[in-house]
């Protein structure tokens, strides 16, 4: 369910309300625990959004309890028991709230989760906001969109919603923001020339850390050596083995085995390479998504060994279409894992695993002079700079969902393993850390429905002779019940007029209408109510009409952001009425001044052009029209 955005205006009036604080556009909390509706919250960022009444939000299982008995020191440890709640997740909106010190500690939403999620001592939950960058339905990007990295509470996650179409001009991504790589271990060397391929897990910090996965770890001895934990990498052990690749769709490589002279060098049976993360591509659906796993951390005596590097995060983006113009060279929307860095005479990291992309976009129509790649890539191994040490096991690659058949035109879409590092500083490499499973670009699929919900395209109200004619269109619908028509004479208290059975589940365009044949006279407010299967509910914001003399008065303003050359206006209203239109600026300086007569009855166009073009900046257009005056408000870019 979702937040409507209506193309009609309330009062008459357009008010922008997005600040691009930076790149990163979310807000992140850690759910604590869940009481019905309610979420007490911790970790808040807002550094970048806020959470507040009336908009929606992400709520998603990102690490759960899913290994089970698998703790023993061998080398099942880390494996998976069940994947309980890890993964899911759901949109809701918020109601109410409260704060401490300025940030939230509980959040209130509309309706109960339709998942079971769990807030344990080794399950972690975020909510994100769904960030509605529509002004009023459409976005077009101004710099590059990134996530906050994941902290071992909050981050690691984009969540955006573009009611109408999103035109990219930047590039979105989560690369390495996703689960974190293993650190090195301090130096060690018991000497000699003997193997070790034991233990497998540890907190001893001899042996390289394991890299973060789906399981939030809380045991210290479960921290350090050989064995993955579920999609996070294992840390080497002496001597100088490598760390395990992180995985997502399909399993990371294993480290280098070790040391490995041609006369004493460790064998693969005796190696202490650390283990690859294990493949989830039976867990993953449109429903449950991860975040790439972080590679394990290389094992080293001199000080030159590598951190596993991190996985990639996930990408939610709701859009009724995405284009590209002109000729800007490639685009990505990527959440590829990390690369980790390349070691000298010690073991090096393993690469992170590629995260999570879904597009539940309608359309796409993007220009060969700016084509789209989609990307969710393993990370590579570190490579030694030595003949006689070990390289970092590869990242596995992620996993990619489309709402709609593939797009192929202009659009390339990939899911690639990693490559393993080179043991022995071959070129080309003679003798390499373990290789990702599975087939490259197996992690896509496609025409497919996603928990993302419901998106209005418009709501307007118009004069119908002596009713009032009521339309909406939907770009796509999840799980959506039914429509509610609400009417209110003083925009506080409303009654439903009528009843509309919803399209379910449906990801095409759809259109709705409705004729109140007994409206009020004079000023009249109109909303639409949208309830769920479940019971989940929201509203779209108000239009309003005035039937005083049967006629109507609407305004909005395109494009908006606009480079103040040509100002488009859209207005509904009755045929031979006299429009005074004016532009002000921020310190109320008159910069433009017209009057027009309506020519036709109902909805007309006009096309503004100042003698010269409006400077940067916010700007009030005021109309005129009835003894009434009307106020939105213009951004210049």
């Amino acid at each position: 369910m979702k937040n409507f955005i209506t193309i009609s205006v309330f009062s008459a009036f357009i008010i922008l309300n997005i600040s691009l604080c930076g790149q990163v556009l979310n807000c992140y909390a850690n759910v604590t625990s869940i009481a019905s509706t309610t979420l007490n919250v911790s970790n808040v960022n807002e550094s970048f959004d806020t959470f507040e009444d009336g908009e929606e939000v992400v709520i998603m299982q990102m690490q759960d309890d899913v290994i089970g008995a698998n703790t023993l020191d061998d080398a099942n440890f880390g494996n998976l028991s069940a994947i309980a709640s890890t993964g899911l997740y759901e949109v809701r909106t918020i109601v109410s709230h409260t704060e401490a010190l300025g940030l939230p500690v509980t959040i209130t939403l509309n309706a109960a989760l339709t998942n079971t999620y769990n807030t344990g001592v080794n399950s972690s939950v975020q909510i994100i906001s769904f960030r509605n960058m529509g002004t009023p339905i459409n976005y077009a990007t101004v710099a590059n969109i990134t996530a906050l990295a994941w902290d071992g509470n909050v981050g690691g996650v984009i969540a955006l919603n573009i009611p109408g179409t999103l035109t990219l001009g930047h590039n979105i991504s989560a690369n390495g923001a996703g689960f974190r790589g293993g650190a090195r271990s301090n130096n060690f060397y018991i000497g000699g020339t003997a193997c070790y391929n034991t233990p497998f897990r540890t907190n001893n910090n001899q042996a390289g850390f394991k890299g973060e996965s789906i399981y939030k770890n809380t045991t210290a001895n479960y921290t350090n050596s050989r064995a993955k934990i579920l999609n996070g990498g294992g840390g080497g052990v002496q001597i100088n083995a490598g760390g395990g690749g992180g995985s997502n769709y399909t399993g990371g490589g294993a480290g280098g085995n070790g040391w490995n002279s041609t006369a004493t060098g460790c064998s693969f049976a005796a190696g202490g390479f650390g283990f690859g993360g294990i493949a989830l591509n039976t867990s993953l659906s449109a429903t449950r998504i991860f975040m790439g796993g972080g590679g394990g951390g290389g094992q080293q005596n001199d000080g030159v060994g590598t951190n596993g590097a991190n996985g990639g995060g996930i990408i939610l983006i709701k859009a009724n279409q995405l284009i590209t113009t002109g000729a800007c060279g490639t685009l990505s929307i990527s959440a590829n894992g990390s690369a980790a860095a390349n070691s000298g005479n010690d073991g090096a990291g393993g690469g992170g695993a590629a995260g999570s992309i879904v597009l539940n976009i309608n359309s796409f129509a993007v220009a060969a002079t700016c084509p789209l790649a989609v990307t969710a890539n393993g990370g590579n191994g570190g490579t030694v700079a030595t003949s006689t040490h070990a390289g970092g096991g590869a990242g596995g690659q992620g996993y990619i969902v489309y709402s709609i058949p593939q797009p192929t035109t202009n659009v390339t879409t990939t899911t690639l393993n990693g490559n393993p590092g080179c043991n022995n500083n071959s070129l080309p490499c003679t003798n390499s850390a373990g290789s990702a499973t599975g087939s490259n670009n197996s992690g896509i699929i496609a025409n497919v429905l996603t928990p993302l919900p419901i998106e209005l395209l418009s709501f307007s109200v118009q004069a119908c002779q002596n009713a009032v004619c009521i339309i909406w269109e939907t770009a796509s619908e999840v799980n959506n019940d039914f429509f509610t028509v609400e009417r209110s004479q003083d925009a506080l208290r409303f009654e439903p007029i009528a009843r509309i059975k919803g399209s379910g589940n449906s990801d095409t365009k759809r259109s709705y209408r409705l004729t109140d044949d007994l409206p009020y006279r004079g000023i009249a407010y109109y909303r639409l109510k949208q309830t769920d299967y479940n019971g989940a509910f929201s509203y779209s914001n108000i239009a309003m009409i005035d039937l005083a003399n049967k006629g109507l008065f609407e305004f909005k303003l395109f494009p908006n952001s606009n480079d103040g050359k040509l100002i488009n206006i859209e207005v509904m209203a009755n045929k031979g009425e006299s429009i005074s239109i004016s532009i002000f600026d921020a310190l109320t300086k008159v910069c433009y001044q017209s009057t027009i007569t309506i020519p036709i009855q109902g909805q007309n166009s006009i096309a503004i052009q100042p003698q010269s073009a409006l400077p940067k900046g916010v700007y009030t257009i005021a109309l005129q029209a009835q003894r009434k005056v009307y106020n939105g408000k213009l951004v210049v870019e």
